[in-house]
């Protein structure tokens, strides 16, 4: 890895990486909300290049993090970092992205656990729970009575083996968020398949991000 810090650096960029993904590339807008450690000790350790190399797409060992900022500017990335005191219970080493690209936008909320290890706690305010250590599908499904077995039925059928399944919702009748960790990844056909679903709003495939 790029140093200093697995903590600030490493774990920053897989953040990064994994934000970039969950939108669908590169981000034309960003604003990065550091909470705790981050945001007082984050730019002497290099979590805003960190950062900002993973929404560029770079991985924690790539030399091109110390000039991660210079490039995003010149790659069109409109970056801002702030500073932020995020509501409730959260690790020191978090960060909040709000990021844009064209009509669609994400925000990711994103902590750095110690030895470049993560966890993803938020996805525009459905509570989660993802490390980026498998292959990961976020599915936005219609809140109602055999969501869970349509998608999981196409997965199979797919050849898709699911490792964990996790679910959560904002309000019953709503909608809720579906992570589906994968042994492997799954090709277009099945992303193509699930988003045929009528349950289904919204399917993002997400490889993994811890190596």
């Amino acid at each position: 890895m790029v140093g200093p810090s697995s903590s600030h650096t490493a774990g920053a960029c897989r953040i990064g990486l994994f934000a970039r993904a969950l939108l669908g590339g590169q981000p034309e807008r960003a604003l990065v909300e550091l909470h705790g450690s981050f945001a007082r000790t984050g730019q002497g350790h290099g979590t805003d290049r960190a950062l900002a190399g993973g929404l560029l797409g770079f991985r924690p060992d790539d030399e091109r993090l110390r000039d991660s900022i210079d490039l995003a500017a010149a790659a069109g990335l409109d970056l801002v970092f702030q500073n932020a005191r995020l509501r409730g219970e959260h690790h020191p080493n978090t960060a909040r992205l709000t990021l844009a690209r064209g009509e669609r936008t994400v925000t990711v909320v994103g902590s750095s656990i110690g030895a470049g290890r993560i966890v993803i706690t938020a996805i525009d305010d459905f509570a989660v729970e993802i490390t980026g250590t498998l292959p990961t599908l976020v599915v936005v499904a219609a809140d109602q009575p055999g969501a869970v077995a349509a998608i999981t039925t196409t997965l199979a059928g797919q050849g898709g083996n699911i490792a964990t399944i996790k679910v959560s919702r904002r309000q019953k009748g709503g909608h809720a968020i579906h992570i589906y960790e994968l042994d492997e990844p799954v090709g277009p056909d099945a992303l193509s398949a699930l988003l045929a679903l009528p349950r289904v709003q919204s399917v993002r495939a997400i490889g993994r991000v811890d190596g």
